[in-house]
């Protein structure tokens, strides 16, 4: 969508969108629910940078993420090896095909299919080499209470690097 369609569907101005966009101007509460039923996704999506809790998660071994129900990424925070944008509107299989990133897609589906919560050990292969996480995954609903998509907090378990053979357990 562009902007002009977006801020015409929240019913607010091009010009206040493009700010909100360019991180210029913080959208209120109000707006933030309008945009997140245009775009799909939840609305806590615009706050969480300046959130207390995610300073203390920054250098935490947590990656918290939102995706729609096409399973491509709406938000993600504190990912490793890759920029957080190159995430927004792909599939873990489109930004890297691997047995990790399928089983995270599966769990995901697994999620939306079931409409139920679900927590699973995945290991990811990284440049810094394989990392396991404890991912937890739960339908995110939008205000009418219908699933919007997947929320998932994955919490890194341990690390292997094949180049020193060292485990690393957190």
């Amino acid at each position: 969508m562009t902007q002009q369609e977006v801020a015409s569907k929240a019913f607010i101005e091009r010009s206040y969108y493009a700010q909100i966009e360019n991180g210029i101007r913080k959208p209120s509460s109000e707006v933030t629910v309008k945009l997140g039923e245009v775009l799909d996704f939840h609305a806590s999506s615009f706050n969480l940078e300046e959130n207390p809790f995610s300073i203390a998660l920054k250098n935490a071994p947590v990656v918290l993420a939102h995706c729609d129900t096409q399973l491509g990424y709406t938000w993600i925070f504190n990912t490793p090896d890759l920029i957080p944008d190159d995430h927004i509107g792909k599939t873990d299989v489109e930004l890297n095909d691997n047995e990790g990133n399928r089983s995270l897609m599966r769990l995901k589906q697994e999620v939306l299919d079931k409409k139920s919560p679900f927590s699973r050990v995945i290991s990811i292969p990284l440049t810094t080499g394989t990392v396991s996480y404890q991912v937890y995954a739960h339908p995110l609903l939008n205000e009418e209470g219908t699933i919007i998509g997947v929320a998932t907090a994955s919490t890194e378990i341990n690390t292997y690097n094949p180049q020193d053979g060292i485990n690393k357990h957190k």
